[in-house]
């Protein structure tokens, strides 16, 4: 497929000590030998593929010098894009970096688009669609655990399983054609429904494998919304401070201080929080507080995990009561702060509100308790230690729906085996299971969400 030249910075923008501007295309190598001197004058088509050569940006318009660059040079097909791909390091400033870019781009290159080097990757068969999505995962990756999901699903782990669970199912697709296309013997039918069944309940059970990693491998993926609440003054801000470690919220011994709602990305043994310190939920006249109080309730709506801090020295309040009515039926752990000081609190009314959720003791003052917490975090999500290895998790919101609606319409063709439905209708529903699994590597997918995913990639990428 022959697309034309685009461009396009592919480090983020700001003062660094290397920017690269990056070309694919069929012109690419032709735009470089315009605007490239090397000090041989050789031009730097004429060298070897996967090579860099050091040299000088000039432009052709008024023969100046613009920068001093190393420029990489990969023809195709043996390149991300499958493309030429010319890479055009210069130095990291504003300036230079977007002087170069002008001058490729005014010699006949065009800016490439959010993705559109990815979507070239895709469009020229180098990935399939969700290797395409990995590799946003691996850019996105706030932890060494997300960025190894991200690893395996871009070296194809996820798309080999689909694949072969399609083919498994086309196989069975073409015994039934033999059903239909030869009726009159009997013992073809028996042979086909037995065969129906087998490969149906082995499709069903591993996707129903894969579906089991897949609330795992979104909070790896995605993140936790984790939303610390509590009264104002038992710790809250400390909590978040220890657990970012360092000073991101403001401490003091005056409740109140926190008026709006705090957010920072934490890594909790491998798995990432997105952490909320949210201002003191409590009944008060202040109106910028009051403001903040509701932001508070707002969070606490969206959060995956609530992390509810008490006051070890206070006795429990009808405010803390309302808390623990407020979360009832999320995923919660109780923190009971400031165990360095004399206990007021009534430890057996707490287990009893907490209702078999975790219950942890800490002294962010004495720095005691983190560990358990963190355990306690992993062990409610991860039921222990994450376990990657040969695991393929299933990470994507897309790809669980994709894949939540393949296994309905298996379920769909046994239910009508067993209630003895004429097999071409099995098929259909077969068929439907074998198209949802292609949306998911991208073998059958509409044009407009191909444009709609690499939309949201960076530019450049």
């Amino acid at each position: 497929m022959e697309f034309d030249t685009i461009a396009a910075v592919s480090t983020p923008m700001g003062e660094g000590a290397i920017a690269i501007v990056r070309m694919s295309g069929g012109e690419a190598a032709a735009i470089a030998d315009r605007i490239f001197a090397a000090p041989g004058g050789r031009p730097l088509s004429e060298n070897d593929s996967h090579t860099i050569h050091y040299g000088r940006i000039v432009d052709p318009d008024t023969n100046e010098v613009a920068e001093e660059v190393m420029v990489s040079y990969m023809k195709g097909p043996r390149t991300f894009t499958r493309e030429d791909v010319i890479e055009i390091n210069c130095h990291g400033g504003l300036v230079s970096v977007n002087r170069v870019l002008q001058i490729v781009l005014n010699c006949g290159a065009r800016l490439a688009e959010p993705g559109e080097f990815t979507k070239r990757a895709f469009m020229n068969g180098r990935i399939d669609l969700s290797q395409a999505e990995a590799v946003m995962d691996l850019i996105r990756a706030k932890t060494d655990k997300a960025m190894n999901v991200a690893l395996g699903q871009m070296e194809g782990r996820l798309s080999k399983l689909i694949r072969k669970l399609r083919q498994e199912i086309l196989e069975t697709l073409a015994h039934v054609e033999v059903n239909i296309d030869y009726p009159e013997y009997d013992d073809v039918e028996e042979m086909t429904h037995q065969m129906l069944v087998e490969k149906a309940s082995y499709v069903k059970n591993e996707i129903e494998k894969l579906l089991q990693t897949s609330s795992q491998g979104k909070i790896l993926r995605e993140g936790l919304s984790t939303v610390i609440i509590g009264r104002p003054n038992v710790g809250k801000s400390s909590l978040l401070n220890s657990l970012v470690h360092e000073n991101k919220a403001i401490v003091t011994d005056v409740p109140g201080t926190t008026r709006d709602v705090i957010e920072e990305y934490v890594n909790v043994r491998g798995v990432p929080l997105k952490l909320v310190d949210t201002a003191g939920i409590r009944e008060t006249e202040d109106i910028v507080e009051r403001i903040g109080v509701e932001r508070s309730r707002q969070v606490l709506k969206e959060a995956d995990l609530i992390l509810l801090v008490l006051n070890y020295s206070d006795e429990l309040t009808h405010e803390d009561v309302q808390l623990f009515e407020a979360v009832k039926g999320m995923d919660v752990i109780v923190i009971i702060n400031k165990t360095d000081l004399p206990q007021s609190i009534d430890m057996e009314r707490v287990m009893q509100l907490s209702e078999g959720r975790p219950v942890v003791t800490t002294s962010l003052k004495e720095e005691e308790g983190i560990d358990k917490l963190e355990e306690s975090i992993q062990s409610l999500f991860f039921q222990g230690d994450i376990a990657l290895g040969d695991m393929t998790y299933v990470s994507n919101s897309r790809h669980i729906a994709l894949m939540t609606q393949a296994k309905r319409s298996i379920e769909e063709a046994l239910n009508g085996i067993e209630a003895g439905v004429p097999i071409d209708m099995v098929q259909i529903d077969l068929t439907r299971a074998w198209e949802q699994l292609g949306e998911v590597i991208g073998e059958s997918v509409h044009e407009s969400l191909i444009d709609q995913l690499f939309s949201q990639f960076c530019l450049g990428k």
